[in-house]
């Protein structure tokens, strides 16, 4: 491998800072696009339920129906809409304009006063799996909740022998923005890292400036270097914003140490940015480069990565190509340095694994980068 020269290397890295600086599309990538997906999935993507529009059938009168009927009411998770039977509720269901009935049934206060845990029916929209699911856990949670306060203050008979009482580690609300954000900040990386060094080699072909940099004493490895260095600043820089204003602007705690983040977000940024200049010296065509790296870079780490569907629940064929994703071994890393803290068991596996990665991409990338044209 050439010596590098840094009077040279430092050349070409002013002219790469000067060509970032002078494209407007490189700013609006860089900067603009990912503070609309921070701001996205942190204020418009929400896995959480809050405030959903339900309707009670109360079929009974008694007093503990009334008073689950009121738990429901009190509860900031539920906008509740009142019947006396499932009957008027139903077109509403069907037309979305509740999300789930809950049925309290006619023989709820008799049933509760025996101590044998009264049953309730929860009717939810089967066309939307993962509301339904959400809204029956919290109906339920509701209804657990209810019969506990009535137990502790001697109303009914407690017909169970343990009482069981979740806890949640790190995350006790369960707030999806706690991984949704520090997801989007690994799609940002994802997208500065491989979709903009993408375009710069290419860049050079269409423009005609590789044959005159052919022609110069600049050796391949100067060249790439060059390429790597400012989108590497560029990539950490869009990570740092991103992270302070997923701290700052909404709330998502930060338990683990900076070293541990920029560790993790260099050991990425290796195999993102060689993936993207391989593409490009590949390609040699920016528009081709462009939809190769969005289809090769950017869909997996957003649908294949874990970030927005649990790997786990996926097809066993779907689960082997994960493996090869880089990002699948970012985001767990990442969500666990922001909401748990440094766990450097779990952060050295991922970050050999995305120096394996950046190794073969960089590799491939030298190989197809000679002083010569074809």
């Amino acid at each position: 491998m050439p010596a590098i020269d840094p009077g040279r290397l430092g050349a070409m890295l002013r002219k790469e800072v000067k060509q970032i600086v002078r494209d407007p599309s490189t700013i609006l990538i860089a900067l603009v696009l990912p503070l609309i997906l921070i701001f996205l999935f942190g204020y418009a993507v929400s896995l959480d339920t809050a405030r959903t529009r339900v309707g009670i059938a109360l079929e009974d009168s008694s007093a503990p129906a009334m008073g689950l009927a009121q738990a429901y009411q009190r509860s900031r998770w539920f906008d509740v809409t009142m019947a006396r039977s499932v009957a008027p509720l139903k077109p509403l269901l069907v037309s979305d304009a509740i999300r789930a009935i809950i049925v309290i049934p006619a023989d709820f206060g008799r049933q509760q006063a025996r101590g044998g845990g009264a049953p309730i029916q929860i009717i939810t929209d089967g066309s939307l799996p993962q509301t339904a699911s959400f809204v029956g856990a919290y109906a339920e949670g509701v209804r657990a909740s209810w019969a506990g306060d009535e137990a502790s203050l001697g109303n009914v008979r407690s017909g169970a022998a343990i009482d069981l009482a979740p806890r949640y580690w790190f995350n006790p609300e369960l707030k999806s923005r706690y991984f949704l954000v520090p997801g989007a900040i690994a799609i940002v990386m994802t997208m500065v890292g491989t979709l903009l060094t993408a375009l710069v080699v290419a860049r050079e072909w269409e423009r005609g400036t590789m044959e005159a940099i052919m022609a110069t004493p600049v050796s391949m490895i100067e060249f790439l270097a060059s390429k790597l260095i400012p989108y590497f600043v560029l990539a950490l820089g869009s990570m740092t914003l991103c992270t302070l204003i997923a701290v700052f602007v909404f709330g998502v705690p930060f338990r683990g140490s900076p070293f541990a983040l920029l560790l993790i977000a260099t050991a990425f940024l290796l195999p993102a940015l060689g993936q993207g200049l391989l593409i490009s010296a590949a390609t040699k065509n920016q528009f081709v480069a462009s939809q190769i790296a969005l289809l090769s870079a950017f869909l997996p780490s957003f649908l294949l990565s874990g970030f927005l569907f649990e790997i786990s629940s996926m097809p066993r064929p779907i689960q082997a190509i994960t493996w090869i994703v880089p990002a699948r071994y970012l985001i767990p890393s990442l969500q666990t340095v922001f909401v748990v803290g440094d766990l450097w068991g779990l952060f050295l596996q991922d970050i050999a694994a995305m120096l394996c990665f950046g190794a073969l991409f960089f590799s491939l990338t030298y190989r197809m980068t000679r002083k010569r044209i074809d």
